[in-house]
């Protein structure tokens, strides 16, 4: 078996540093493409046999250390209750939240109920993989999901969840609170399944700065991790985190993932011994000059050096990355040793 992942995590000596993508099941891949094709990605997340077949791609095609499930963050919002339409320019909320009757409205889902598609494919997955490479589940921050429930989508400004946060904060937390219930039961549910480790996307927590993040977001995290329990390796990614590294490391994870903005180097000497590492080379590289992107690869593994360090991007794989080029980082990785 293939473990280098969770020995990772756990910050346990390896062979050599363990490497996938996110997003790596995607539109980089034809073979996802031709599927597409014929389905609606929401259907696609509830289909067993297609989410399954999509999520092997990349480890049969590029020949990545861990598969992650094929899903979207939003399959728990849904769950409770909120109208999600996906289109080409990203999720929207029919009728966003922004009163404290909209929050009193939501469920908090059983997800063996609601989302019974997400064990089936991840006991498909299990049983298709064998123990060759580990599964991870995952699943969306309360911040991040509320700023799209609030926002109505995605945001550059996010001044919908920001003015409420600091206009209305206990409606904010109520919210997010609800959703760290939902959220735990939705990955204690994704572990029972076969998850053999866990993600948490807080893609838009980046945007607060360290105060606000211990109020509003932080909280949550911990509330999760706390109720997952050391169950499974925990990985927690924010993008553009290096404002709040400190901070992430009191959130309970086992795993700090983070962007191409801050160096592996001085991330870990920010963190010291007290996380794992994940990432972080910038996915534009990808579109480049091979011979730039595997430098800056082999910097990265430098930095990192071969304990508690998981390579992977900074963000999730671009769509017009050449295939080879993926297939170069990850080969790249599995021939690198310290």
């Amino acid at each position: 078996m293939n473990d280098r992942l969770l020995r990772a995590c756990r910050r346990e000596p390896v062979d050599r540093t363990p490497v996938w993508m996110m997003r790596q099941a995607g539109r980089y891949l034809k073979e996802y493409r031709d599927i597409r094709q014929k389905i609606a990605f929401l259907d696609l997340c509830k289909n067993t046999d297609l989410a399954a077949e999509v999520s092997l791609q990349p480890y049969r095609i590029v020949g990545v250390d861990a598969v992650i499930f094929f899903s979207d963050i939003l399959i728990p919002v849904e769950a409770m209750g909120v109208s999600v339409t996906l289109t080409d320019k990203g999720p929207e909320i029919d009728d966003p939240i922004r009163s404290q009757r909209h929050v009193d409205k939501l469920r908090t889902p059983d997800p063996a109920l609601e989302t019974p598609f997400v064990g089936s494919i991840l006991k498909r997955l299990r049983q298709e993989l064998d123990g060759k490479v580990p599964l991870i589940g995952f699943a969306g921050a309360p911040w991040t999901l509320a700023s799209y429930m609030i926002e109505g989508g995605g945001s550059k400004s996010f001044a919908e969840i920001k003015g409420m946060a600091f206009r209305d904060p206990k409606l904010l937390h109520s919210l997010l609170d609800k959703l760290a219930s939902t959220v735990s039961a939705y990955l204690l549910y994704q572990i029972e399944s076969g998850a053999q480790v866990v993600q948490l996307f807080d893609t838009w927590a980046g945007e607060l700065n360290r105060q606000d993040y211990e109020e509003f977001a932080l909280p949550y995290t911990q509330k999760i991790f706390d109720n997952i329990g050391r169950r499974v390796p925990r990985i927690l990614y924010i993008n553009g985190c290096s404002n709040i590294l400190e901070s992430m490391c009191a959130s309970g994870a086992d795993v700090l993932s983070v962007d191409w903005r801050i160096s592996i180097a001085e991330a870990r000497r920010r963190t010291g011994d007290r996380v794992a590492l994940q990432g972080n080379l910038d996915p534009c590289l990808l579109l480049g000059a091979r011979e730039r992107m595997l430098a800056k690869a082999a910097e990265i593994l430098q930095q990192a050096g071969p304990l508690g360090h998981i390579l992977n991007l900074g963000h999730g794989i671009l769509p017009p990355t050449p295939v080879e080029n993926a297939c170069a980082f990850i080969d790249f990785a599995k021939t690198f040793r310290h």
